[in-house]
């Protein structure tokens, strides 16, 4: 799933292409897309984009009239610009695209939502000024503030310790879970928490409650100079075009989709906790002092074959 480095970078290729852009038509190609019935889809139609902005982990288009389209691309959605108008699509039938879900036709090209499968869980919301986009927020505290349009703008300020530390203890949950939950942190999720909690050199299942101030200090710099560093390195990698290579799994990252790898810091391999869709990674030699953590499908099989450190065999 996009995450707040993926969202950026995205924000900003679209900034360089839509803002003051007039959206011609949109073509909802799948019944699953559009949450929302008022106003309707055609209400953006001969407007002007406006604005831009991430809410959590959705892309959110501001038209002149106040008018939002919210895009939420979950694990599977991803966008695509085409430098194709309206006129090059007309003789073009939707249904040749089977993975896409809708066409946004501007006046200098076209912004298309796909998405692979067929579980169809991307999500478009049309709603109206800040009332409504507040009604699609999770509510979890923003990392940077003051973030300008732009490249140029750098990513804002980052939250100060204080507020850091407030909104991880509010609650007494895993490090994991606290650090992925959007009603807490917003935009941070499977993968770059990951990774995160590796820099930090902190156990992903650490209860919040029981971190000492030391270990909130590493865990604050670690979300900051993860998220900053994976931005540069987007931005880098998509230059003056279109991201097109979004993936959770990236050959830089030092645990995230890299099980049985070695760790970059001590080269011991990375190891996974498994549920339903999701998997943790994390360095037991870094993270967990040596204990392998319980894997709740393998470690209910094995049971008390299940191996406890790394030095045992598995």
């Amino acid at each position: 799933m996009p995450e707040l480095p993926d969202i950026i970078v995205y924000l900003e290729a679209l900034e360089r292409r839509i803002l003051g852009h007039n959206l011609e038509k949109v073509q909802i190609t799948s019944p699953f897309l559009l949450r929302t019935a008022t106003p309707p889809i055609a209400s953006v139609e001969g407007r002007t984009g406006v604005e831009l902005r991430r809410l959590g982990k959705r892309i959110c288009i501001g038209f002149e009239d106040e008018t939002w389209l919210a895009i939420h691309l979950m694990i599977a959605g991803r966008l695509h610009w085409k430098e194709e108008t309206r006129k090059a699509f007309s003789a073009r039938s939707s249904s040749k695209f089977k993975a896409q879900l809708a066409l946004f036709l501007f006046d200098n090209g076209s912004l298309s939502l796909t998405e692979a499968g067929t579980q169809r869980r991307a999500s478009l919301h049309v709603v109206t000024g800040n009332a409504g986009l507040s009604s699609l927020d999770r509510g979890g505290v923003e990392l940077f503030t003051g973030r300008k349009t732009g490249r140029e703008g750098g990513l804002g300020k980052f939250i100060d310790l204080d507020h850091f530390t407030r909104i991880l203890k509010s609650e007494n949950h895993t490090l994991k879970r606290s650090l992925t939950d959007p009603r807490l942190f917003s935009g941070i999720g499977n993968a770059y928490s990951d990774e995160i909690l590796w820099q930090a050199q902190l156990s992903p299942v650490k209860l919040t409650h029981k971190l000492s101030d030391e270990e909130i200090v590493r865990l604050h710099a670690a979300t900051r100079d993860t998220l900053t560093e994976w931005v540069e390195r987007l931005r880098d990698e998509t230059g003056e075009g279109f991201p097109e290579k979004v993936t959770a799994f990236r050959q830089n990252m030092a645990t995230h989709g890299r099980y049985k790898e070695p760790c970059p810091r001590c080269g011991t391999a990375i190891q996974r906790i498994r549920y339903a869709a999701n998997e943790t990674n994390y360095c037991p030699t870094c993270q967990t002092a040596g204990k392998l953590l319980a894997d709740r499908a393998l470690s209910r099989l094995l049971r008390e074959d299940w191996p406890r450190t790394v030095e045992e065999p598995g």
